[in-house]
């Protein structure tokens, strides 16, 4: 059923400021970008924060309380909204898990709506609809590929899962992935994929990098990233185009950088601001980015809406690429390195991917993404309010 926009915007929508810091990561986009997104589908949403106390002792504090629901109280306007915050909940609630083994619950005061968390995190809004964008399975599917445990990962799924509504993530490799490794029901995952949201101006890339004359690697300098592989294959390549690793340090980065050995062609940038990051995508050769393991692959999406060219890995990532990419085995370094030289001389091969690509980056404008968002509230708001999940038998 399809409601209209005037019901919709009745309907109180909360949404997590956990992960709308600076840091620059997918995550941290994504919630950007539903934050972004929800104006367009319901009410203005409220932004539930927290006053951060970092120099408490969560633990200490949750063993001197009942463990009964934290009140949210308004907090006035926050990211250009209003918000309602209590103490330190985002940190508190991993130590109230850590105890209890449940989603730490909220109160606020007011109508029940649906309140959209941007990662699994162990909170809960009493009463209201809590859906939750789980954007992959890689702690249970790769454990060697995250530092995450993957125990307490899945202890904390089924700990949100009792009192969610939905589960959304980001792709449908994704959403099969959930279903499989928590047996729910096939419905209760929800694809609304994530758009892509460009700054308004975009820099030139810096000293020694003209436009068009070098290879982009952009995300975290971790395993996953496959950036080893990615390193002796641009060798093997024989291009004279460099290579240039975009990203802040992750997990192992010092593994990763000693493999990769930086130098001779292969530059590095550590963290960038958004609006760098997207101005070294627009002005590339190619993006290649062969990871082993993602959610949605942002980085991919970016670069087709921008008309950059794209290699990148089979996989989730191909499904993201929807045909418009060079695909590549990422454990097969010799049929990359062939890919990547054919995009360092062959320009027909590269327009023919950038047009592709910007045919492709329809499906990532935030219009899409609201549209799909609007059809998922639409579900919720003709369901009835759900009690704990059960795991389908």
């Amino acid at each position: 059923m399809a409601f209209s926009a005037a019901l919709r915007a009745r309907q109180p929508v909360a949404v997590d400021a956990r992960m709308l810091g600076p840091g620059g990561t997918g995550v941290s986009t994504y919630a950007r970008s539903l934050l972004a997104a929800l104006p367009l589908v319901s009410a203005a949403p409220l932004l539930v924060t927290a006053r951060d106390e970092r120099g408490g002792k969560p633990l200490r504090v949750l063993r001197a309380l009942p463990p009964f629901a934290r009140r949210l109280r308004p907090a006035g306007p926050a990211e250009g909204i209003e918000s309602v915050t209590a103490r330190d909940i985002f940190r508190i609630s991993q130590a109230y898990f850590g105890l209890y083994g449940r989603a730490l619950p909220l109160r606020v005061a007011g109508p029940p709506g649906i309140m959209h968390w941007s990662y699994p995190v162990p909170l809960r809004l009493v009463g209201w609809r809590n859906v939750y964008t789980v954007h992959d399975m890689i702690p249970l599917d790769r454990p060697d590929l995250t530092p995450i445990d993957p125990r307490r990962h899945a202890r904390l799924l089924r700990a949100i899962m009792r009192h969610a509504a939905a589960l959304l993530t980001v792709s449908a490799d994704a959403r099969q992935a959930i279903v499989r490794a928590t047996g729910c029901d096939d419905g209760f995952v929800v694809d609304c994929g994530q758009p892509v949201i460009l700054p308004a101006t975009l820099p030139l890339p810096p000293a020694g990098y003209a436009p068009g004359s070098y290879f982009l690697f952009c995300g975290s300098i971790d395993p996953r990233k496959n950036l080893a592989r990615l390193a002796a294959a641009w060798r093997a390549s024989g291009t004279a185009l460099p290579l240039l690793l975009v990203g802040p340090d992750g997990w192992r980065t010092g593994e990763v950088l000693a493999a990769v050995a930086p130098g001779g062609g292969i530059g590095r940038l550590p963290y960038q601001d958004r609006a760098g990051v997207i101005g070294l995508i627009a002005h590339a050769r190619a993006m290649l980015f062969p990871s082993l393991a993602e959610g949605f692959g942002l980085p991919v999406a970016e670069a087709m809406t921008l008309g950059t060219p794209v290699l990148t890995s089979t996989g989730v990532l191909a499904e993201t690429a929807g045909g418009a990419a060079l695909i590549v085995d990422p454990l097969d370094v010799a049929g990359m390195a062939a890919a990547i030289a054919r995009l360092a001389t062959d320009d027909a091969l590269a327009a023919t991917l950038a047009a592709a690509g910007r045919v492709r980056a329809q499906a990532f404008t935030l219009d899409r993404f609201a549209g799909r968002l609007a059809a998922f509230h639409d579900r919720l708001i003709a369901s009835p309010p759900v009690g704990p999940y059960q795991r389908p038998t």
